[in-house]
């Protein structure tokens, strides 16, 4: 949930603000100095929004815009017919969205989802994030294009950071845009800047209104797609970016033999004396090889989604190892024969030579460690005539995994791997000098990957022809070019666009709405998961 210090930090601080503003200019003394210094430096102050204006960068926003005027020309030709595209796309994207969102309303409680991006906006998912195991995994995550991002409920607050740079980057490339699009087209260019609303920055060009009335709709077209078109160039070059970053940093960090351990949170239960470390190298969980991020994703997946597999043990020290237990069964139907509080010892279930199942209580480390793993008896005939696959008895959902990280011996862990997958951060990147930090290469992953799923966001969201964003200047232009020889009377052209805008408005409205319904109910199914990480056991402590 969103933390009481961050409330109190932002309610405060635009009380404190706005109060001042105030203050200032009901006075005597202060009101005309105040207000002089607030023109001249082109500020603005209104609650919970603070604008910022200034025309220090005309010269620059001029200069791109006269310079190399036929490559332009095509560039915004391409951003025209994109944005027209996106326009169209956005009423079936966000039809799919708000189908997915109504099913997984009507079929099951909210699955975790993480990664993502925009207050009570829609946000774009990325792939999980490879620098954390935070973000979701392959079938942990929504997979929906567009989710509902909230800080500090499914946007972790130690992110925020890398959140709102990203928003602010995205924006200004969206307004750039707009601005040297329209200074290509001979519209005036009043000025450039960037407002903070609560808590999000963002940025706005002002352009001369009347000089953009007087153009053609197909000059219209170009100047109000061009910061889409921006977006989703920018969401591109960070896609390039994220792809050959492991060449780009190949002098000074590897990859491939392993994801190394960048965090582990206080309450984990892969945390102590035999648990995960920060710099432990992993290289598998379970029979199942980990190379890279996606690998341990993929990895968790399997296990969790698979029955628990088993481990071969010689008839010898399964007899040596096991003693007499009275076996039950618990409320899931699964069956337990050891002491519940036990931290060293589990439950296994096994065929003997008469195919009989039978249940016994063994020592966890001893009976799994340097054994082969198994599914049947079958698989273990290949190394010894007289071995049984014991396979533990766990409740439903819990696992019991090994993961190995040499050179330290294997851990131990009985639990959910979603409390691993949401309590242990790895990244791929290993660095080759003791000196280089690890969490370089997770900062700029995870910095990359916010601005592709916000600069994607951007461009998708304000493409669709809604009531005050881009998409509704898109459309009437649009219109405008396509309908004006079709349709001679303008009435029914704008009603045929009004119809449209709201179509879209409720769609988006919709949207958003259902989504923050899944994420507040998201965020009650984790917190109820987070309080059952006390039912995990880590065989840290076994020797």
């Amino acid at each position: 949930m969103i933390p009481v210090s961050l409330v109190v930090v932002v309610v405060g601080g635009w009380t404190a603000v706005y109060l001042t503003d105030l203050v200032l200019k009901s006075s005597v003394y202060f009101k005309h100095s105040y207000e002089d210094w607030l023109e001249n430096n082109g500020l603005s102050i209104s609650p919970f929004h603070i604008r910022w204006q200034t025309a220090v960068f005309n010269r620059a926003f001029y200069s791109w815009g006269r310079r190399k005027a036929r490559m332009l020309y095509q560039w915004f030709n391409f951003g025209m017919v994109f944005g027209v595209i996106a326009m169209f796309s956005s009423f079936f994207l966000l039809g799919r969205t708000l189908m997915q969102t109504l099913s997984q309303m009507m079929v099951d409680s909210p699955s975790y989802s993480s990664s993502s991006s925009s207050s009570s906006s829609l946000s774009s998912s990325s792939s999980s994030s490879s620098s954390s195991s935070s973000s979701s995994s392959s079938s942990l995550h929504n997979e929906q294009v567009l989710q509902v991002v909230v800080p500090g409920i499914n946007l972790p607050v130690s992110q925020l950071t890398y959140f709102f740079a990203a928003v602010l980057i995205s924006g200004v490339v969206h307004e750039i845009g707009h601005g040297i699009a329209a200074i290509r087209e001979q519209v005036r260019f009043n000025g450039f800047g960037i407002f903070l609303f609560i808590i999000y920055p963002g940025a706005f060009v002002d352009l001369f209104t009347t000089h953009l009335q007087l153009i053609s709709p197909v000059q219209q077209l170009r100047i109000f797609c061009a910061g889409i078109w921006h977006n989703f160039v920018l969401a591109l070059l960070g896609i390039l970016a994220l792809v050959l970053l492991p060449v780009i940093l190949l002098p000074f960090y590897y990859t491939g033999v392993g994801v190394l351990i960048t965090e582990v949170a206080e309450d984990s239960p892969a945390i102590g004396p035999r648990g995960l470390f920060v710099g432990d190298l992993v290289t598998h969980l379970q029979d199942c090889p980990v190379t890279n991020v996606q690998d341990w994703n993929e990895c968790l997946d399997t296990i969790a989604y698979e029955p628990q597999i088993g481990y071969c043990i010689s008839a010898s020290t399964l007899q040596q190892l096991s003693f007499p237990v009275r076996a039950y069964k618990r409320l899931d139907g699964s069956t337990e024969c050891c002491n519940n509080h036990s931290l060293t010892d589990v439950c296994f279930s096994y065929r003997n030579n008469f195919n009989k199942r039978l249940h016994t209580c063994l020592p966890a480390r001893k009976a799994v460690e340097a054994t082969q793993v198994c599914r049947t008896n079958k698989d273990c005939k290949k190394s010894s005539s007289s071995s049984f696959c014991i396979i533990p008895s766990l409740e439903t959902h819990t696992r019991l995994i090994k993961v190995k990280h040499p050179p330290q011996i294997d851990m131990l862990y009985v639990g959910h791997p979603l409390h691993l997958h949401y309590t242990v951060s790895i990244t791929s990147f290993i660095p080759r000098f003791n000196f280089l930090s690890i969490d370089l290469p997770v900062v700029v992953e995870t910095f990359v990957k916010y601005l592709i799923s916000l600069s994607g966001a951007l461009a998708i969201v304000n493409a669709v022809p809604c009531f005050a964003l881009d998409g509704q200047w898109i459309l009437n232009s649009f219109l405008d070019a396509t309908l004006t020889s079709v349709i001679g009377d303008n009435d029914v052209k704008d009603l045929i666009g009004f119809f449209i805008l709201l179509g879209g408005s409720v769609l988006l409205a919709a949207n958003v709405t259902l989504g923050l319904w899944m994420v507040t109910a998201r965020s009650c199914c984790w917190t109820t998961c987070h309080q059952s990480h006390s039912q995990s056991r880590t065989f840290k402590e076994c020797v």
